[in-house]
């Protein structure tokens, strides 16, 4: 096996010399639950182990508090760190990653709808978290994108992400308008469907993008994020191969699922949507793309006009259908008019 990245090794080196540091005063670790997922087969727990003063004192942030960006990412991971996992009164082990990470996959099967299940370290039940099985019936799924797609953040420019991220409190974050409803609307049309938001966003920002989603009336679900920084290959994670990643494992695992998939333009969605339902066209119903003013695409990527697909103009290409509008308002009618096709789901 090769070595790891030595930007990697450096981050590790970091980590484990400030936990024991916080351990010594006596930090101990907190467990910050995210949403999880099921099918026929199996649970997805997804969760992060960072330490704390007091795990059981930990201040808590209601809908209408001020909370500064920054904050998510002033954290400690608890590295190597066991966690117990109850589900339906089985019990499971898992082990933090090295940023101190849980993705656990466990073979319980539990009836459709949202459950709860535990999740403790040293023994103790720390925290429970939410786990959203889908009908197994369900041939109709929604994968969203968030940034700039539902919350208007301008990424990845880095200066003015960093003051988005950083600076700017949880409140001061602008809506995409017509997006929550929209998805509302979708889900609503087919009960029991599931809903994911798919982004390259850090697992730090979680917990803010969840109180987001409930003070907009987003529809909750699953988040598939990444954590940024080294890997065991270089400095960063391809956000890209992520997102290209995790759109295969959904094919995978709710293979009677075809997906409506909603981007932006600033970026890559296009051509990872367009390449994914080239080489799935049996797992796509149809493609929906915000489209961004001017300014924002100047922000987003340097320049006034959009991230151009390179086999946008491949006729030989076989897509979904797409629609594109500049919000929630100007999808909706477009998406309506092709789900109700005598052929679609």
């Amino acid at each position: 096996m090769a070595r790891p990245h030595y930007a990697s090794r450096l981050e590790d080196w970091f980590n484990v010399g400030v936990q024991a540091v916080l351990r010594r005063r006596g930090w101990q670790e907190r467990i910050i639950p995210q949403v999880g997922y099921g099918n026929t087969e199996f649970v997805r727990v997804l969760a992060r182990v960072v330490l704390g003063r007091d795990p059981r004192n930990q201040p808590r942030f209601d809908e209408d508090q001020v909370v500064r960006g920054w904050r998510a990412f002033v954290t400690a991971p608890a590295v190597k760190v066991t966690v117990t996992v109850t589900v339906s009164g089985q019990t499971f082990e898992a082990v933090t990653d090295r940023g101190g990470f849980v993705d656990l996959t466990v073979p319980v099967v539990l009836p459709p709808g949202w459950h709860e299940i535990n999740l403790g370290v040293h023994g103790d039940r720390q925290a429970r978290a939410r786990i959203f099985v889908p009908d197994p019936d369900a041939k109709f799924g929604l994968v969203s994108d968030i940034d700039d797609t539902v919350i208007l953040t301008m990424l990845p420019r880095p200066f003015i992400a960093a003051w988005n991220t950083f600076v700017r409190d949880e409140q001061a974050r602008r809506v995409v308008p017509g997006m929550a409803g929209l998805y509302d609307e979708l889900l609503a049309d087919h009960p029991g469907a599931p809903m994911f938001y798919l982004s390259t966003g850090a697992w730090n920002t979680a917990p803010t993008l969840t109180r987001f989603f409930a003070r907009h009336g987003y529809p909750p679900g699953p988040l598939l994020m990444t954590d940024w920084g080294p890997t065991n290959t270089g400095w960063f994670r391809s956000g890209q191969e992520h997102k290209r990643t995790a759109l295969r494992r959904l094919a995978r695992e709710f293979p009677k699922v075809q997906w409506v998939l909603i981007g932006d333009d600033g970026q890559h969605d296009p051509q990872l949507y367009g390449d994914f339902a080239q080489s799935h066209p049996d797992h796509v119903l149809a493609i929906g793309i915000r489209q961004l003013t001017p300014a924002e695409q100047v922000l987003s990527h340097g320049l006034p006009v959009p991230n151009q697909d390179p086999g946008a103009h491949d006729p030989h290409r076989p897509t979904a259908v797409t629609v594109q509008g500049p919000d929630g308002h100007a999808l909706r009618p477009q998406l309506r008019s092709v789900l109700t096709r005598p052929d679609s789901t």
